[in-house]
């Protein structure tokens, strides 16, 4: 079934150990649906610049996805610059410049409303309503936010929460927004908001789902997926959102809905972080094979049995 994701499109520049990389594709939806691609079909909605060129445009053509949902307006793409040298898993922002982004306003294509699945990439909480509001028949809704969000606009977020079926955000994220820094009793404030689960990415070290009582069917306890130790890690950046594309992707592709689905998923969200670490930008997302995903996950599910 088709999928619509929405967030931003950038380019990115990139310190890490491994070296550097300018004006790299970027932002939640380039990443999301390049992952998301090779479980479903995925339309995206965001904004891009002048610079903004048919070569770059090419990347997610040759992918399949669906871009009559881009806006191209006139000035500069988002941009943003970050180092990852003192801990990858925590990106310094050296630069922001948000340029056509900063006055997005999602519109959505008559031919994207039978889609069925959407994500609501990091965007302003009230965009993210907005667009959940016009899109009324969608079967699941999978969102994404950051502390910016959660300290500034936290009325706001929590309406757009109510709307959201999944929650993916890390575990720092999910302390400050529950006001708790007992993560268990986080999760559980934070499903009283709205989600029916919550996802929380632990970086290197894996995700947890957690769910709420009865919903996506029989079951109470949370269920931890690992992370694949890789050899070099060179740019963490899109790795949160190659995991939602990988994890919301999977869920498309599957008839049902319960949560042995979503706990596979988790899996299928990993492996997608996994490889999109391993180049700087989206280069690795734009090569892989069917054999090399399925080898991957099998992997994944071996570090999870003791026998």
């Amino acid at each position: 079934m088709s999928s619509i994701a929405v967030g931003s499109r950038a380019f990115d520049s990139i310190t890490t150990p491994s070296g550097r990389a300018e004006n790299v594709l970027g932002g939640s939806v380039t990443h999301f649906s390049l992952a998301a691609s090779y479980f479903t079909q995925v339309r995206i909605v965001a904004v891009v610049g002048e610079d903004f060129t048919s070569e770059h445009e090419a990347v997610f053509k040759k992918r399949g996805i669906d871009t009559r949902g881009i806006e191209h307006a006139k000035g500069k793409t988002f941009h943003w610059a970050g180092h990852y040298l003192e801990n990858l898993n925590e990106a310094k922002t050296d630069v922001t410049e948000l340029n056509v982004f900063e006055s997005f306003k999602p519109q959505i294509p008559v031919e994207y409303r039978d889609s069925k699945f959407l994500f609501l990439g990091n965007i302003h909480p009230t965009l993210q309503t907005a667009v959940r509001h016009e899109l009324k028949d969608v079967r699941l809704t999978g969102g994404d936010t950051m502390n910016y969000w959660i300290q500034g606009f936290r009325n706001d977020l929590v309406e757009t929460l109510k709307l959201v079926n999944i929650l993916l955000i890390n575990d720092g994220e999910v302390k400050m927004l529950a006001a708790e820094t007992n993560l268990p009793r986080a999760a559980q404030k934070v499903l009283a908001m709205g989600p029916q689960a919550l996802v929380i990415k632990h970086g290197e070290y894996g995700a947890t789902i957690f769910f709420r009582d009865g919903a996506f069917g029989i079951g109470r306890h949370p269920f931890r997926a690992p992370t694949l130790p890789i050899d070099e890690v060179k740019d963490p950046t899109g790795a949160g959102d190659s995991f939602a594309g990988g994890f919301m992707g999977y869920i498309a592709s599957q008839e049902t809905l319960n949560r042995e689905v979503l706990k596979r998923a988790l899996f299928y969200g990993g492996v997608m972080g996994s490889f999109a670490v391993e180049c700087f930008g989206t280069e690795r997302l734009q090569s892989l094979t069917d054999g090399e995903i399925e080898e991957r996950f099998q992997i994944f599910r071996e570090l999870t049995h003791l026998d």
